[in-house]
């Protein structure tokens, strides 16, 4: 076993698979911020304006929630010219993440009492004013947990990007993988992936539940 260790753990391997790991987080994190900023939009659209552009906000979110998210990925790495593989699969991610964060985003709006807008307008607040000071603050503290839930779900979701040979943490891997003849050495890569994902969705989930519980105790 401490031979394979030796063989799979190399300096080389080691920092070529933090540098899929890189990518990964990197990805990630711009998929994330990207799909709360659209996908909030996509929510508020869908939810306060009932006609045109409701129903194609309404379109887009259900469209993208019920197909799959890799055939998005080839779709946008083969047909949208130019740029590399990477922005193009990424972009498909970023889509894909914006409906299921609209979805959330809607949850939380229906969940504010309607009569807040009501108590809003008696003050002098334009409804573009309400939205930002009163009813997107409470929203977003409803909905911490869920969009937490859903980085979770992104950071996994990268793992389809080494389907196109982007080298992301598991296509990092599987290349490694390539060069290994024991059996003994496929597991400790596989379970080294296996770990190292666990270990940042678990801390993330270890998160959520903590700021579930703190915030249900204060409420």
């Amino acid at each position: 076993m401490m031979n394979s260790i030796e063989t799979v753990f190399t300096r080389p391997n080691v920092l070529f698979l933090l540098d899929g790991l890189w990518t990964t987080l990197l990805i990630s994190l711009c998929v994330v911020i990207l799909s709360i900023v659209f996908g909030t939009l996509l929510g508020l659209i869908r939810n306060y304006e009932k006609k045109f552009f409701g129903k194609i906000a309404g379109f887009y979110i259900e469209l993208f929630r019920n197909t799959p998210l890799l055939l998005w990925m080839l779709g946008c790495a083969f047909l949208i010219p130019g740029s590399t593989i990477l922005v193009k699969a990424s972009i498909a991610l970023f889509l894909y993440t914006a409906a299921v964060v609209a979805e959330i985003v809607r949850g939380g709006l229906n969940s504010i009492p309607k009569g807040q807008f009501e108590a809003a307008h008696s003050q002098g607040f334009s409804f573009f004013q309400t939205l930002v000071y009163i009813i997107l603050p409470q929203t977003f503290k409803k909905i911490i947990p869920s969009l937490l839930s859903q980085v979770i779900t992104t950071i996994k979701d990268t793992s389809f990007l080494a389907g196109l040979g982007i080298m992301e943490f598991t296509r990092s891997g599987q290349v490694i993988l390539g060069k290994v003849t024991k059996t003994s050495e496929v597991f400790l890569i596989y379970g080294f992936l296996a770990v190292v994902y666990f270990i940042i969705c678990f801390a993330l989930s270890v998160l959520v539940r903590n700021w579930h519980e703190k915030n249900s105790e204060n409420v």
